[in-house]
């Protein structure tokens, strides 16, 4: 009755059937060591964003090759040294801790140029007001050492950010080089720093805690991405299963189809 599987039809059935399963299965696996890799990246920033992690420099950094931003060193505590623009200072509003709605106040630091090459300035949050102040309170001035956690430059997708209408002077909806390159003098490097609790500059504001300056998707749940691979590992297994299901039930129907045949009833 199974004689058909022998047929030139049914060979090359077959032998499609024998190379897509383990091709979905190889695929599955690869997605899976994606999902490993993604959460790897995941737990080693959450220890970098752990609240006793000694700081790195973060001149040598930027001059170093992290010029362009902060890539995958999101939540790193860094340590640096430079002067407050305190010309230039920035209260973004709308911002949420613990509940409360306040703001953050930005002020740009000039990098030490012994660090990071002249006229490096990066963006630097001092800490969070409840409310929406009238101006940012003073920064101190003269050179200063600081301690903070690395944040990447925000997107419209950020959480609390204001993309549209016009804000008032002196306000800042978006912690980003492409709006503060409209509101200063100079470009900013393409990432922030949120200041540690007790740096120079943070007196009468709160610091963010760890768990809000670390990237969004850190900590003990999944990423994104993480959950986009896991997504297509399940995909690729079910695709491989529903191959070997379609191959059988073909072969059942082509089965009862030859024995319809040899007893007259079709």
């Amino acid at each position: 009755m199974y004689r058909f599987l022998l047929t030139p039809r049914w060979l090359g059935l077959t032998l499609l059937a024998l190379v897509a399963v383990p091709v979905c299965i190889v695929l599955g696996l690869w997605q899976f060591s994606r999902f490993e890799l993604h959460s790897h990246a995941q737990k080693q920033q959450t220890a970098l964003a752990s609240a006793d992690a000694a700081p790195s420099a973060l001149a040598p950094m930027i001059a170093s090759g992290d010029r362009n931003g902060v890539g995958g060193d999101a939540g790193l505590r860094v340590s640096f040294t430079g002067t407050y623009d305190g010309a230039h200072q920035f209260v973004v509003p709308q911002r949420q801790l613990n509940g409360r709605n306040g703001s953050l106040i930005l002020t740009p630091l000039k990098l030490d140029a012994s660090g990071a090459g002249s006229a490096t300035y990066v963006p630097v949050v001092r800490g969070w007001l409840p409310g929406t102040p009238a101006h940012a309170p003073a920064a101190p001035t003269g050179t200063v050492s600081v301690t903070g956690r690395l944040q990447a430059a925000e997107t419209e997708d950020s959480t609390g950010v204001i993309s549209s209408g016009t804000l008032p002077s002196g306000e800042l909806g978006m912690i980003s080089p492409t709006t503060l390159v409209n509101v200063l003098p100079y470009t900013v490097w393409n990432g922030w720093v949120s200041l540690d609790a007790g740096a120079s500059g943070t007196v009468g504001l709160t610091a963010l805690p760890v768990s809000q300056t670390a990237a969004s998707d850190s900590g003990t749940s999944l990423s994104l991405s993480a959950i986009q691979n896991l997504g297509y590992v399940a995909q690729w297994f079910v695709f491989a299963g529903f191959v070997v299901f379609m191959w059988f039930r073909f072969v059942r129907r082509e089965a009862e189809q030859v024995r319809d045949r040899e007893l007259g009833l079709s």
